[in-house]
């Protein structure tokens, strides 16, 4: 997984720096992948942070999703160009790795890293709370130790195991949003049996105080609502160096990803606030998804909303894990981490990687019931940043990995950015004034947030250089005495 002069043949596997295992194996499915690919947009934050949003741009939080949306298909354009041309574990970090230096590899895949060990913890903790709430014979401490064992458990056995579970999560609110949106636009259009509501109408998009009541300028508020719901988007190109034809299921989750956000997104999005006004108390008191099918009347909406959040935070806790795990292994064959965990099982399994990683989202769990509000609040807000971050180095990495595919293999750019460079840039651009606008942004703490999370990276980064120089000056020191024993031989 070191740096090469040459790309590597698609799917050719990753085997162990050490002989250790086997390496990673092909063991995920097309049904796998395709359903990976799918669920991956849908984070449990479409479910529960979308009535913030709504609450502060009005229906015009339609257009900050859009806005948002189109950058994360842009950037995953991109990512799909270089990951199409190297399916690897390391997915973006291994391109940055290549394309920008070994410093930008250790830096992104680190604070990405750090970004999912945190994600356990936060998605732990909400799943604790919901099934605490059906069983509360059980302390909520000990449903996030369970969910969490079981879930390790299924990383530990396979990568096939991990891919089921993570299909039949990701089918569950797959399935749950298509009913909705179904569901929803019957009841606008007026045509839903057995429902009778005089408020459900697209007329609620401009009769409460016009599309966007609070002014344009809440357009950009929203999107620093929305914008991190969308992460983890890229976990299909990480999962693709482990399915039978990687090139292909690259190809097909990047060519998918304008339909899957835009009906996912905008589709559900579109249907709750044409469902009730904007500004309806229930859409901050029970969450808008909750409050749109009490406006329908269904009995047990908020039970079930709650089955639905609990099956996406399972599926983030789940991919959160394996993604964690992939991109230390990823770490440890580059060098950029301890060699231990580039180690697999005969199953194919990085187990040390999975190990350490779900070992920090304990460690997260514990800040998080013994200091939520100073040490786990520190950890939430500094790696809040980290999703721009990923992405402004996949702009800069395409930037240059573009030429140097055209340069040694261009029959390998089976999926290729539109308009390029032009389109990389204009993204890149709009992450730099994203990160600005967050500093402005007192109110719902995105100046804290970029802050610290620039704190972390500038540390991450000043290890990363301060590596880079002494592996640049142990090499320096093995090749000496060669040097001096060709001079000897020469003498």
């Amino acid at each position: 997984m070191t740096s090469q002069s040459t790309l590597p043949k698609a799917g050719s596997g990753q085997t162990s720096p050490d002989g250790h295992g086997s390496g990673l194996q092909a063991g995920l499915k097309n049904r796998h992948l395709s359903m990976i690919a799918i669920g991956g947009v849908i984070g449990a934050g479409l479910f529960v942070g979308s009535s913030t949003g709504i609450a502060t741009a009005g229906p015009g939080i339609l257009l900050s999703y859009a806005l948002v949306g189109t950058l994360v298909v842009l950037v995953m354009r991109m990512l799909g160009e270089m990951s199409a041309a190297n399916p690897t574990s390391g997915s973006f970090s291994a391109h940055a790795d290549r394309a920008l230096g070994s410093w930008a590899g250790f830096s992104i895949g680190w604070l990405y890293w750090f970004f999912w060990v945190v994600v356990l913890a936060v998605e732990a903790t909400a799943g604790a709370k919901i099934l605490s709430g059906w069983v509360p014979a059980v302390p909520q401490w000990g449903w996030a130790l369970i969910v969490m064992l079981v879930l390790t458990a299924t990383n530990l056995i396979s990568v096939g195991s991990y891919g089921e579970f993570e299909f039949w999560f990701a089918g569950i609110k797959v399935v749950a949003i298509g009913a909705f949106i179904v569901v929803g636009l019957l009841a606008i259009f007026g045509v839903l049996p057995g429902v009778h509501t005089d408020q459900a109408s697209f007329g609620n998009l401009t009769d409460h105080g016009g599309f966007l009541p609070h002014g344009p300028g809440s357009i950009l508020t929203g999107v620093l609502l929305v914008v991190f719901s969308f992460m983890g988007s890229e976990i299909a190109t990480l999962a693709a160096g482990e399915s039978e034809d990687p090139q292909r299921a690259v190809t097909k989750s990047t060519n998918s990803i304008i339909w899957r956000i835009g009906v996912f997104y905008l589709g559900s999005i579109l249907v709750v606030v044409s469902l009730i006004p904007w500004d309806d108390k229930a859409v901050t008191d029970k969450g808008s998804y909750v409050a749109a099918l009490d406006s329908l009347g269904i009995a047990h909406a908020g039970q079930i909303m709650n089955f639905i959040v609990l099956t996406s935070v399972l599926s983030c806790l789940n991919s959160g894990l394996y993604t964690a795990s992939r991109m230390a292994f990823s770490l440890g064959g580059r060098g950029d981490a301890p060699k231990a965990f580039a180690r697999t099982t005969s199953r194919g399994v990085p187990r040390t990687a999975i190990l350490v990683s779900v070992a920090f989202g304990f460690v997260a769990v514990f800040f998080n019931y013994k200091f939520p509000d100073t040490v786990f609040l520190f950890l939430v807000n500094s790696s809040g940043a980290v999703a721009l971050f990923v992405w402004l180095a996949i702009c800069f990495s395409q930037l240059r990995m573009r030429r140097i595919i055209q340069r040694e293999a261009p029959e390998k750019l089976v999926v290729k950015m539109w308009l390029y460079p032009y389109l990389t840039w204009a993204a890149a651009a709009l992450i730099v004034f994203v990160l600005g606008y967050m500093l402005t942004d007192t109110e719902h703490d995105g100046r804290e947030t970029v802050l610290l999370s620039l704190l972390v990276a500038a540390v991450v980064l000043v290890i990363a250089f301060v590596k880079q120089k002494l592996d640049r000056d142990r090499r320096a020191a093995a090749a000496e005495p060669a040097g001096a024993a060709e001079e000897v031989s020469a003498g």
